[in-house]
């Protein structure tokens, strides 16, 4: 861009000395001069593109787009320049003296009356830089949720981390999906040295990646800094741009549907599951094996379940929010298995279900506009909502389960592992 513009004003130079304009008029001769050094300026002030910095970036370091757009008139005839400001002040200097510098070319080049033209549009491309520059100066506001049971779903939300080629390069059967605070790293590394670390069960290939939002509040960056060193050491973490907290828990999994979309189209199931669960990968992928292909979920099933309208309860919704009694079917969230048509479904879905902040009753909602159900697992005690006491023989037969503790799940896992009969 810069060779470019480096070569028209090269030859508007020669023209204008040589008297070589041709078919120009001299006023268009002159204007060329002005035009090639405003997309100097421009590209001096916008030298990387907004569209290359993330939302979330620019949200927390006060970067701010603004897009003006000028309309110079020069004897009769328009022309318009969009200008699309991301200043900085290292670049203060060099704008200011080409601003100085095309005005002396036009005191130069122009008569009296085109001058005032030309002035003109100069002065407002300098009080659009001044513009740009005072919000660069104003900081940005703290993040504000825009109410407790309001989710800003569906959005356009970007991810920071990402690991878009693993999915698809190994081809795994089935890929499980632990949404996690940034903060946990204990709860990523009990999972990762327990069954997040089983990679082949029954001949097929299992694949682990931990979904994260953003942190807030305070130490935010140095907290930053250690999930992108934790990425770096182990390349299974997925981070987007919405603020990680309980009432973003629908975010969190629609993102995640919307990354298994796009990054493992040839996958067969994958599992959400939370990061305090225990979970045998042997009794799932054995389940799986004599599973539905399409169009199917599974987990522990919920159905008529009441819409609790107590304003202390953990899962309170109003009557304006979600008018409706009882919720349709859904899986509980602690830990479900679909099969990998569903994702794409589920997002187009979401276009057409007004989002709750209970991210498995959102789930069942969508479920619904589909007129797909959630299926029961073979067996009833294969997924348990309350922590169940270790025992070997009844671990090597269930698939998931809560946990009392890290200490509680390493240990299980560990103890099922080592040889001799389960049972």
């Amino acid at each position: 861009m810069v060779e470019d513009g480096t070569k028209n004003g090269g030859r508007s130079q020669e023209m204008a000395e040589g008297g070589r304009c041709c078919c120009w008029s001299g006023v268009r001769c002159r204007f060329l001069i002005l035009l090639v050094t405003v997309a100097a300026i421009l590209f001096f002030t916008n030298h990387r593109s907004a569209e290359c910095v993330p939302r979330w970036w620019a949200e927390y370091h006060g970067r701010s787009v603004n897009t003006s757009r000028v309309v110079v008139s020069l004897n009769s005839t328009d022309f318009t320049i969009d200008a699309h400001e991301t200043a900085s002040a290292n670049s203060t200097d060099r704008q200011t003296s080409l601003i100085h510098s095309t005005q002396q070319a036009i005191k130069l080049n122009t008569t009296h009356n085109e001058t005032s033209s030309v002035t003109s549009a100069l002065t407002i491309i300098t009080n659009m830089i001044t513009e740009v520059k005072a919000v660069r100066a104003t900081p940005p506001p703290p993040y504000v949720s825009p109410g407790p049971y309001h989710v800003e779903y569906p959005s356009e939300y970007i991810f920071i981390l990402d690991e878009p080629e693993k999915c698809r390069e190994q081809n795994p059967f089935l890929v499980l999906m632990v949404p996690v605070a940034p903060y946990n790293r204990d709860a990523r590394e009990a999972v990762r040295s327990t069954w997040g670390s089983e990679r082949q069960v029954l001949g097929k290939e299992v694949r682990l990646f931990f979904l994260l939002g953003l942190s807030s509040g305070e130490e935010t960056e140095q907290l930053q800094e250690k999930v992108l060193q934790e990425s770096k050491e182990h390349q299974d973490l997925l981070q987007s741009d919405f603020i990680d907290s309980y009432k973003n828990l629908t975010i969190k999994t629609m993102v995640m549907m919307e990354w298994l979309s796009s990054r493992c189209p040839n996958a067969s199931y994958a599992m959400k599951i939370d990061s305090d669960m225990f979970l045998n990968v042997n009794t799932l992928v054995n389940m799986l094996l004599h599973a539905p292909k399409q169009n199917y979920q599974t987990g522990l099933v919920a159905r008529r379940g009441v819409v609790l309208r107590a304003h202390k309860s953990k899962w309170y919704l109003p009557k304006k929010v979600f008018p409706e009694p009882v919720y349709p079917p859904y899986a509980l969230g602690l830990g479900y298995v679909f099969t990998l048509d569903l994702p794409r479904k589920l997002v187009e879905a979401s276009r057409h279900v007004k989002a709750v902040y209970i991210e498995d009753v959102y789930l069942g909602l969508c479920m619904r506009h589909l007129g797909i159900r959630p299926t029961n697992p073979p067996s009833g005690n294969l997924f348990q909502v309350f922590p169940v006491a270790y025992d070997r023989c009844t671990y090597s037969r269930l698939i998931a389960t809560t946990t009392n503790s890290i200490t509680h799940q390493v240990n299980a896992w560990t103890d099922l592992h080592k040889p001799g009969p389960t049972c």
